[in-house]
């Protein structure tokens, strides 16, 4: 690490001093977790089991249960050793760490929350040709940043009230997104029903077969004969990162894929519990797809209507029940699946009141998601001016 571009001031305005070099083996004392005792813990807190289990997990804050006795007491923090390595979570209470996690505990005055902060930056890397491991040997040679106490507390303050702004405008999107399926569930089993715009009721849903509302696009090439070729590539991992079609040369792509030559609603055959629904409303020039797509056209139905159906928990189950394959992975469905699904479906016009409604919360999250984003790459770069 270089000098750190971005310094706090001391109370009076005076400059702290310059930062020590150290690893953190030199800073804190590392151990790892053992195993649990399964016979003290459960999985809920209570006034019996009042000290959280951590584990090296991202999800939850790595709370794995709960335990009626503790190992680990005061300010420390801890980093996952398995799996997702390097991931630092400061730790203000008693506690017990299980299955190789990680526990730095300060050797001196230093701030905790400050040390998971650099850590998480730093971006700690083992190589290895199996399961992903971090030992404590490995953590104690890390090399680490160490300003004077003070700093450190005043950096930590700060970078606390980012994160508790990111926090907020996270509760916000998942908010957001929680009141969108609950809308969904009640517009798609009727229980709430639009009127038309002259205040009559719609008619009834019909209901009938995917496939007779819908037509498969099957037209393939294989852009392997076009190796000059730029085609906008519709996959999965497009769809996984970021939602938007890849623009690539034949000679890139080693099978054939499926041509968009129309708008279309892309459905994942492949492990479908992931729900990689993808409309299309405006297919560029030489579109294609992933064979691990099933694309359906209609004039008959509203496709912004058909993608929100497609997320529905009903269809979800359907295809789930219908996938197979030699694992949860690699299990997937047929077309014909897809396309044999009975559906009831409302009047075009209720189908648009539907998709607007669906739509126009879907513009909520994504500003909201904007705003997240912001914020996070607000912090991101004071942490690289901060730890250069």
């Amino acid at each position: 690490m270089g000098e750190s571009k971005l310094r706090f001031k001391a109370d009076d305005g005076s400059d702290f001093p310059d930062w020590e070099d150290k690893t953190l083996g030199e800073l804190f004392h590392i151990s790892a977790g053992g195993d649990i005792d399964k016979n003290n813990c459960a999985a809920k807190q209570s006034k019996d089991y009042p000290y959280p289990v951590y584990a090296n997990a991202l999800v939850n804050n790595g709370t794995y249960g709960y335990a009626n006795y503790y190992k680990i007491d005061g300010d420390t923090f801890t980093v996952t050793g398995r799996g997702d390595v390097g991931h630092a979570v400061a730790r203000h209470c008693m506690y017990v760490p299980i299955v190789r996690l990680l526990v730095c505990q300060p050797n001196m005055d230093d701030d905790v929350d400050f040390f998971a902060e650099q850590i998480n930056y730093t971006r700690v890397f083992i190589e290895s040709t199996g399961v992903p491991q971090l030992t404590a040997p490995q953590l104690s040679k890390i090399k680490v940043k160490r300003p004077t106490l003070p700093e450190q507390r005043k950096i930590a303050d700060f970078l606390s009230a980012v994160d508790a702004v990111i926090a907020a405008q996270q509760a916000e999107v998942d908010a957001w997104e929680q009141r969108k399926k609950g809308v969904m569930q009640k517009l798609f089993s009727q229980e709430v029903r639009f009127k038309a715009d002259d205040g009559s009721d719609f008619p009834k849903w019909e209901e009938k077969t995917l496939g007779e509302y819908c037509t498969q696009l099957k037209a393939s090439i294989d852009p392997r004969k076009s190796p000059n070729t730029i085609f906008a590539e519709y996959s999965m991992p497009a769809f996984d990162e970021s939602r938007k079609a890849r623009f690539v040369s034949g000679r890139e792509m080693n099978s054939a894929r499926k041509i968009l030559s129309e708008p279309c609603v892309l459905v994942n055959k492949l492990n479908v519990r992931k729900r990689r629904i993808w409309l299309v409303k405006n297919p560029e020039q030489n579109a294609v797809c992933s064979s691990e797509f099933v694309p359906l056209s209609s004039n008959a139905i509203n496709l912004t209507f058909l993608s929100y159906f497609a997320l529905t928990d009903r269809f979800t189950s359907y295809l789930m029940d219908c996938s197979s394959g030699s694992s949860n992975s690699q299990k997937r469905v047929v077309p014909d699946v897809i396309l044999n699904y009975v559906m009831q479906i409302p009047s075009l016009p209720e189908q648009r009141k539907i998709a607007d409604c669906l739509s126009s919360m879907d513009e909520v999250i994504q500003k909201s998601k904007d705003e997240l984003a912001k914020w996070q790459e607000l912090k991101k770069g004071l942490l690289q001016q901060m730890f250069v």
